[in-house]
């Protein structure tokens, strides 16, 4: 079982975000063109709107609180809020969050599997994808019951050592921060990996193109037409 742990949860995340990265490399490189999300909206727009936005809201507000909660270390935000309120802060927003972006991928998922023109249009994967990431979703989601019965924090600070033992490259004994937390916490992390590994291969490519630039683009100035002057001979 120590083996085992140690292949997922120190050898697998390292495998997983090599795949990410160069897997996207040569994706953009040789397969431009497939570098989209695959939206649906032309062929049928009823539901989208809603199931996009609140998709989208929620996954990328959950992507932060994830980055900023597991990445931030204990000492840093110590001073201002202590372990158990963080604990809270973060169950509160997930939860909020969460039922967002369930409520979205749910609109989403029925369009894809119901409507006949975007069904038929549709590849495997990316039905494979909403249902992965609804498993993902529903494994977040049950992780606030879990840390409900745990509220002291410390399952939350073993989990931020575990990722910040990842990404700065501190791989021995990293496994160890995670290997007695709940499986739900477990699944969720290995499920969460396995996204990144699929993700060269699918429409979850397109989170590289999250289009910041139009935050910092110059604003576009559009003049009315004048209308023709009718000129009258003599």
């Amino acid at each position: 079982m120590n083996t085992l742990n140690i292949l997922i949860f120190q050898v697998y995340p390292y495998v997983a975000i090599a795949v990410f990265l160069v897997g996207s490399w040569v994706r953009f490189d040789h397969a431009a063109y497939t570098w989209r999300s695959g939206s649906s909206q032309l062929l049928s727009d009823r539901g989208m709107r809603v199931g996009s936005n609140l998709f989208h809201v929620g996954m990328l507000a959950i992507i932060g609180g994830h980055t900023i909660g597991l990445l931030t270390p204990h000492h840093i935000y110590e001073p201002f809020i202590s372990a158990p309120n963080k604990q809270w802060v973060a169950m509160i927003a997930g939860g909020v969050f969460g039922l967002m972006m369930l409520v979205g991928l749910l609109i989403l998922l029925v369009r894809r599997l119901f409507n006949p023109r975007i069904r038929a249009t549709s590849a495997k994967r990316d039905i494979l994808v909403l249902v992965l990431l609804l498993a993902q979703l529903s494994l977040g989601l049950s992780s606030i019951f879990v840390s409900y019965d745990h509220l002291d924090g410390n399952q939350m600070i073993k989990l931020g050592e575990w990722a910040q033992h990842i990404v700065t490259f501190r791989m021995a004994g990293a496994a160890d921060y995670i290997a007695n937390a709940h499986w739900i916490f477990r699944a969720h992390v290995f499920l969460g990996l396995t996204l990144f590994l699929i993700a060269p291969f699918t429409r979850l490519v397109h989170v590289w193109s999250v289009p910041l630039g139009y935050l910092m683009r110059p604003y576009q100035i559009v003049r009315k037409r004048q209308p023709a002057l009718n000129y009258k001979r003599n």
